[in-house]
């Protein structure tokens, strides 16, 4: 059972493996804590020998799960091409974390329409 992108804390995670209730987890990055807090659960999965997989946010993802070596895939929801000078590509199975911090840059013209007055 796929143990979860709805946790807040790490400490939810921490409870989910005390109970047996995870054989893989997927924590979400925003939910978790961050890359912080999604790589003290991340360690908390290879300890208890559970495989990891990404929630969304594959710019920060794709950075994230290679550290871990219990690494399991990548969850690809291209929410932010239609804003992104280079979204983000598959090349044979992989996305390739890029550029420095999260990689992002923006299309400051395909943004605009987007704004909110």
């Amino acid at each position: 059972m796929n143990c979860d992108r709805n946790w807040w804390i790490p400490r939810d995670a921490q409870r989910a493996i005390a109970a047996g209730a995870c054989d893989r987890m997927m924590p979400d990055l925003m939910k978790i804590g961050g890359i912080t807090g999604w790589l003290l659960v991340s360690g908390m999965a290879e300890a208890a020998s559970i495989p990891v997989s990404s929630h969304l946010f594959i710019e920060a993802s794709a950075h994230v799960l290679p550290v871990k070596r219990t690494f399991d895939w990548l969850e690809f929801m291209d929410f932010g091409s239609a804003v992104l000078a280079e979204p983000n590509t598959v090349i044979d199975g992989c996305v390739i974390p890029r550029g420095p911090g999260l990689g992002i840059v923006w299309n400051e013209s395909a943004a605009e329409k987007y704004l909110m007055n």
